[in-house]
């Protein structure tokens, strides 16, 4: 899972079930108001912002590959750890937010912090 600072457990929210997390397949969210694409690859959960830093595009009706999601418009690639962009036509990073869960199994609570970024 990414990283969680100690003693911030007040301010995550529930996103979803990890039961609800394909791999590889992004999960459109919203948070307080902020859309949130939860991801599940390679054993770790991650949560980035929903839209693309390039263009007004769901980031979450793109693909995952090598912990990078992909912008279906125009092929932007953003490191899930990092937001980092790959390469042109993006050149801005997306916000990164962490993640924890709670329990065991498919019903476990994947929660997500929107008040502060990784």
């Amino acid at each position: 899972m990414s990283a969680v600072p100690a003693g911030n457990t007040e301010s995550f929210v529930k996103a979803c079930a990890l039961g609800d997390l394909g791999e590889d397949t992004p999960h459109r969210v919203e948070i307080e108001g902020v859309p949130i694409s939860v991801v599940r690859t390679g054993g770790e959960v991650f949560a980035v912002h929903d839209i693309c830093s390039h263009a007004n595009v769901s980031l979450s009706e793109g693909e995952v590959e090598d912990c990078m999601i992909e912008c279906w418009l125009h092929g932007s690639m953003f490191d899930l750890r990092t937001g980092q962009p790959s390469g042109p036509p993006a050149s801005r990073p997306i916000p990164v937010y962490p993640v924890k869960i709670e329990g065991d199994g498919p019903g476990a609570a994947v929660l997500v912090s929107v008040t502060q970024e990784s």
